[in-house]
């Protein structure tokens, strides 16, 4: 995702199995993601070594079979959705097995 908005978008469309895997906080049964503003403040703070560390932690218990894992999104032609926007589709690919552990259609890209 590009900007801080898309982040919050992808964010909010995550599967309640993935904000559980993500460590969102839980309130009233849901588990809930941080906001804009949040994931802005909490990017332009974080160390970025950490970062990387805690990433390739999360890649460590997700992609079992996998020193690395890649995400790739793709805009699909003549796929229009009902506000006239092109589908985007990201996908989560191991390196070494190949193997898609996740696919999710995206919002659509925003010009800045």
């Amino acid at each position: 995702m590009r900007g801080y908005k898309a982040i919050a978008e992808w964010a909010n469309s995550l599967t309640p199995k993935a904000r559980q895997r993500f460590r969102c906080r839980r309130s009233g049964g849901q588990y809930l993601v941080p906001c804009q503003f949040t994931i802005r403040d909490l990017l332009t703070r974080v160390d970025p070594s950490q970062l990387d560390r805690a990433l390739q932690g999360w890649n460590a218990t997700y992609a079992q079979d996998d020193e690395s894992l890649a995400i790739d999104g793709k805009t699909m032609c003549n796929a229009i959705d009902d506000q006239g926007h092109q589908t985007h589709v990201m996908s989560v690919v191991g390196h070494h097995t190949k193997i898609c552990y996740t696919q999710k259609k995206s919002a659509p890209c925003r010009e800045s």
